[in-house]
Order: structure tokens, then C-alpha cells, then sequence
């Protein structure tokens, strides 16, 4: 369970976007924070990846279809 503490602004905001939408306030707020997550998730496999480079394709190279399990 977690529970947040956020604006009177930003939930207004929540809760005018739930009464137009038939939506619970509960669902934008897991949508969102998964969203958020799974770009936070992205980021940090992108900069793990520049920190730590293994093999790069071209483009040319996946475009002619190279087997990439090697």
C-alpha cells in the first residue's frame, strides 16, 4: 500500500478528469505512475547501456537480417 500526498491543484485536476472520463481517481494515478516507471526503467537501461557498451549493429547490418544471438 502507498499512500501520496499531492496539491489541491493537482487534484482537483484528478478528480475533474475522473468525473469527465467515468474513470476513478485511483486508476489515473496507477496509470500514471506506471507510466512514469516504465520510462524511468528505459532510462536507466539506456544509460546503463552507454556505461557498459557490448556489441552495436548498423543498420544495414539488421536490415540484411544478421543473426543478433551472436
Amino acid at each position: 500500500m502507498l499512500a501520496i500526498r499531492i496539491s489541491h491543484d493537482m487534484e482537483d485536476r484528478l478528480q475533474r478528469l475522473s468525473q469527465r472520463t467515468g474513470r476513478t481517481k485511483t486508476y489515473y494515478a496507477r496509470e500514471a505512475l506506471l507510466r512514469f516507471i516504465e520510462d524511468m526503467e528505459d532510462e536507466y537501461l539506456a544509460l546503463s547501456r552507454i556505461e557498459s557498451p557490448t556489441k552495436r549493429w548498423t543498420l544495414d547490418e539488421l536490415e540484411q537480417g544478421v543473426d543478433l544471438d551472436h
